[in-house]
């Protein structure tokens, strides 16, 4: 059975469980899905140092998960945040694929064409537009339609929020032409498939594509191995201090 580890890297319960929820119902019951939250940081990431902040924050959060001996191995791994924060630091260091929802959402939003984003938090436009030039989806990415409410204060009112981000995604389809919108955000999982009627263009949930995207991912020649780090780090949490180690067969 493939094993897929979901990091939430940031210190919300609630996101974690609606994460492992979301992405057994789409990995289906030949994966085993296990899903962990950060240890410490934000409840929700909404700005630069919170962002950077879960970066760290993910890299412990998969640094303790490999510590746990009775928990098997895991053969991918998904970085729950519509944001990805770690993500080049986890693939660099890790010996198994690594994504994370904003990635796995933009590579199959583009399939369509020009694309937009719908996510909640006026922040977060620079760090998704920053993400999207990185991962070489700069000039398909269209525009970002933030709606006032955080992703966090959406989730909580889902009825709510269903009608805001209906209405957003039809006004960015239409500002910016796009061909296909990704809602974005851990804690809206699910509102695509949801309002997807009220749309013309088609609908990206990012957490399903997120675990699409995963299971799609071979595993690399180097498996089973991981890489060091030049130099040995202080301060850090036991595990993550491990990982500064030499590469271990």
């Amino acid at each position: 059975m493939r094993q897929l580890l979901v990091l939430n890297p940031n210190t919300s319960t609630s996101v974690t469980k609606l994460l492992q929820t979301h992405v057994q119902a789409v990995a289906g019951p030949a994966v085993r899905v296990r899903s962990v939250t950060a240890r410490f940081g934000a409840p929700y990431i909404a700005c630069e140092a919170s962002y950077a902040v879960a970066a760290h924050a993910a890299l412990d959060a998969w640094a303790a998960a490999l510590q746990e001996g009775e928990e098997p191995a895991p053969d991918t791994v998904l970085i729950g945040c519509f944001g990805d924060p770690g993500l080049f630091a986890l693939r660099d260091s890790s010996p198994v694929p690594v994504t994370g929802l904003a990635e796995a959402a933009c590579v199959e939003a583009a399939r369509h064409g020009r694309f937009a984003i719908v996510t909640g938090g006026a922040r977060w436009v620079p760090m998704l537009e920053r993400l999207a030039l990185t991962l070489g989806h700069g000039d398909a990415l269209v525009g970002i339609h933030t709606v006032a409410p955080t992703g966090a204060e959406l989730a909580a009112d889902p009825m709510g929020a269903q009608a805001l981000l209906a209405q957003a995604c039809r006004e960015a389809a239409e500002r910016w032409q796009a061909r296909a919108v990704i809602v974005g955000g851990a804690g809206l999982a699910g509102v695509a498939a949801a309002i997807q009627s009220q749309v013309d263009v088609p609908l990206i949930d990012s957490v399903a594509a997120g675990t699409r995207h995963a299971l799609a991912l071979a595993a690399p020649p180097h498996a089973g191995a991981r890489a060091g780090f030049d130099v040995a780090w202080q301060g850090l949490s036991p595990e993550l201090t491990a990982l500064g180690h030499a590469a271990q067969p």
